[in-house]
């Protein structure tokens, strides 16, 4: 059975792009600047209110990977080991991309993903006129289709929820947040035309859940 492992990373837009009206919706209740400042963060959550900027794929059975990012230049590398493919273009090019390689894969493994990323893939593809090729959410208690390591991981919501990080030092695996990048440098990366970080930070992202998933298949996947 063919296995991906995907990742997105987003980053919204800046808080003037959109019009009165909707900035007022925004900051309805950021009356100081504390709440102001985690009101602006939390655009990077939404697919109404952000962009997706880097996608990673991995197959874990192979380790191969691709990462598509958005750039001002159309780019193409590959890994100093030779496994990830990288490729770069506008969003509306990357999300292309992405429907057009997971019909290729039986299973895809995502951390959270039920929850934030195949949202997120599905609505900003629809805002963009980007067609889909495949049901992101399937039916949630079957993981042969659909692996969602969070919900695997908490049975379904029934204990604590941990971030990737947490799950990885946890099991020992080396956690993506280790080199020193995380998600709240995004913005600063990007506007700093650091595309090719955000690339191999989401790269760290999607081994580390493939690492993650071994673990999960090998001790916790159990079949009646």
């Amino acid at each position: 059975m063919s296995k991906v492992v995907f990742d997105i990373e987003t980053l919204g837009f800046p808080l003037d792009s959109f019009d009165d009206i909707r900035q007022e919706y925004l900051m309805k209740f950021a009356d100081t600047q504390e709440k102001r400042d985690e009101a602006i963060q939390k655009l990077n959550l939404h697919p109404l209110t952000a962009r997706v900027i880097a996608i990673g794929m991995l197959n874990p059975d192979t380790g191969s990977g691709k990462v598509f990012f958005q750039s001002e230049t159309h780019r193409q590398f590959t890994s100093d080991d030779g496994k990830s493919d990288f490729q770069s273009g506008s969003e509306s090019e990357i999300l292309s991309w992405f429907w057009e390689n997971i019909t290729r894969y039986h299973q895809f493994i995502t951390f959270n993903g039920r929850a934030f990323d195949c949202p997120f893939l599905l609505l900003r593809s629809a805002i963009l006129g980007v067609k889909p090729t495949r049901n992101l959410i399937p039916y949630r208690y079957d993981a042969s289709v659909h692996c969602d390591l969070l919900e695997q991981l908490t049975f379904y919501g029934g204990i604590r929820r941990f971030n990737l990080d947490f799950y990885c030092k946890a099991f020992g695996i080396k956690s993506p947040k280790s080199e020193g990048v995380t998600g709240l440098d995004l913005g600063d990366l990007f506007g700093e035309k650091r595309f090719d970080e955000i690339a191999r930070y989401c790269l760290g992202d999607v081994v580390a859940t493939a690492e993650l998933y071994g673990r999960w298949n090998e001790y916790l996947n159990i079949k009646d």
